[in-house]
């Protein structure tokens, strides 16, 4: 989008694409590289606890993410504690894979919702560790700037529970969070179709996570086509200004200055 000058800058490093996308849930790797490819997506997120940082000659999924292309986002993915998500995030870090990483720390196995007072505990010492932290939260704009005061780079509220699909729950949440903090905000989490991204890109987020929303689709290389043209129409969008809504009908052609 560089002709309408809207960089997207994360931690000072510009990326071409305002879609991150995951690594997992798809049926095959082949068809995980194709969807990578079409997404237009630079930066693409990785489980630490998926990669095996042992393999060197055996097939692997890094075997199937160009690293000339894409930029890896470790994310410790799986971690039920502050604990835990610290020592993953040091062994992807440790293995080479990045600076990076997506903070999840899991409060609930059944709903997996974020643990948010974990999440703020493990990213403060990462921050301090010199890694840039970009923590997956609840919709929770007091949460929100407290992860910013803690220096996190972004802030990634859910829409909606992971892999649910169910869009944007709550809008006016995004929205203030949106008005509270000054660093990027990237929606994480239940965007299941286009149109939820479309809607969370015309909110004003300045980006988009997804994994399930396309691996899971039932042809995952065309979804992931539809979410790259969604994510660009909704940030478009946003940034033309909307019509505002109104009760009643405006006419089209105006009337003054016709002939009578």
């Amino acid at each position: 989008m560089s002709e309408y000058k809207d960089p997207f800058i994360i931690a000072g490093k510009e990326l071409k694409s305002r879609l991150i996308v995951g690594t997992g849930k798809y049926r095959t790797f082949e068809e995980m590289e194709k969807a990578l490819e079409i997404s237009g997506a630079d930066l693409v997120t990785v489980s630490v606890r998926r990669v095996d940082l042992n393999a060197k000659n055996k097939e692997s999924l890094l075997h199937y993410i160009d690293l000339k292309k894409y930029q890896l986002l470790p994310n410790t993915a799986g971690c039920y504690t502050a604990e835990e998500a610290i020592r993953y995030a040091r062994l992807g870090r440790e293995a080479g894979m990045s600076d990076l990483i997506k903070l999840e720390v899991i409060g609930s196995e059944k709903t997996l919702f974020p643990d948010n007072e974990a999440t703020l505990e493990a990213a403060k010492v990462l921050v301090k560790e010199g890694f840039t932290v970009l923590p997956y939260t609840s919709d929770d704009p007091i949460m929100a700037k407290k992860l910013e005061d803690a220096g996190c780079a972004v802030v990634m509220p859910l829409a909606a529970p992971i892999g649910s699909g169910l869009g944007i729950r709550n809008p006016y949440n995004i929205k203030i969070i949106l008005e509270t903090v000054k660093v990027p905000v990237i929606v994480d989490a239940g965007v299941g179709t286009a149109s939820d991204a479309s809607i969370a890109m015309e909110l004003g987020c300045d980006g988009i996570l997804m994994n399930t929303g396309i691996a899971g689709a039932e042809d995952a290389v065309m979804m992931a086509d539809a979410m790259k043209m969604a994510v660009r129409a909704g940030r478009l969008a946003y940034l033309a200004g909307r019509i505002p809504k109104k009760l009643y009908a405006t006419a089209s052609s105006p009337i003054t200055g016709m002939l009578h």
